[in-house]
């Protein structure tokens, strides 16, 4: 063996002789490896919980705010049934209830079909109040009805009774019918007999040959 290779092996005998620094280096590793591993470990384990954006807690009914709006809903439909059986449907855009404790519903562009005994019949507006518990209809603006046959009732600020199939005001009223135009301090209609009652101050101006023009 030449000096040259038996100087390069003394000196990697002493390099890893007990007590060298590469000895001292891997007991090192010994201990600090284990404990390294472990921590990150826990580290793993421990992430998922701190990441997550939900906080579990309970919530004293009495004490806390409540939100302005109940419920919101979009192309809302509800579906009921008259005094007779006969079934009706109200379909809206939009819906919001304010509260729980009152069954009252904010619609806008309403559509209530509904089954008469001619026929079927649709009655429109931008905006009304439905109440769940009574079923009725307010309509504070204008509201459009129209039955089979080509019969039709224009008119504003009333309220509609779904299961009595009427329809009523307690304020003056204005609109049309097929005959002419009408007003009156109230109004009553039968909406299924096609029969409208004015009280108070009661106008009607009859179109001459209106009827005869739509046949």
């Amino acid at each position: 063996m030449s000096d040259l290779a038996e100087q390069s092996r003394d000196e990697r005998r002493q390099w890893a002789a007990p007590g060298s620094g590469h000895d001292r280096i891997i007991k090192t590793a010994m201990l600090v490896l284990p404990s390294a591993i472990g921590a990150l470990a826990a580290v793993l384990l421990i992430a998922p919980l701190l990441a997550r954006s939900e906080i579990s807690f309970v919530l004293d009914k009495d004490k806390v705010a409540l939100a302005k709006e109940r419920m919101r809903v979009s192309e809302a439909l509800y579906r009921g049934q008259d005094d007779k059986g006969q079934p009706f449907t109200l379909h809206a855009g939009g819906g919001v209830q304010r509260t729980s404790r009152v069954p009252v519903v904010q619609m806008t562009d309403l559509s209530a079909r509904m089954l008469l005994d001619d026929g079927p019949a649709v009655l429109t507006t931008a905006h009304a109040n439905y109440d769940m518990t009574t079923e009725n209809i307010r309509v504070p603006g204008e509201v459009l009805f129209r039955s089979q046959g080509g019969y039709s009732l224009l008119t504003r600020g009333v309220g509609v009774d779904m299961k009595a199939r009427t329809m009523a005001s307690d304020t003056p009223v204005d609109g049309k019918m097929p005959l002419g135009t009408f007003s009156g301090d109230r109004l009553h209609a039968d909406l299924n007999g096609r029969v409208v009652r004015l009280d108070g101050h009661a106008r009607l101006h009859i179109v001459q040959g209106a009827t005869r023009a739509k046949k």
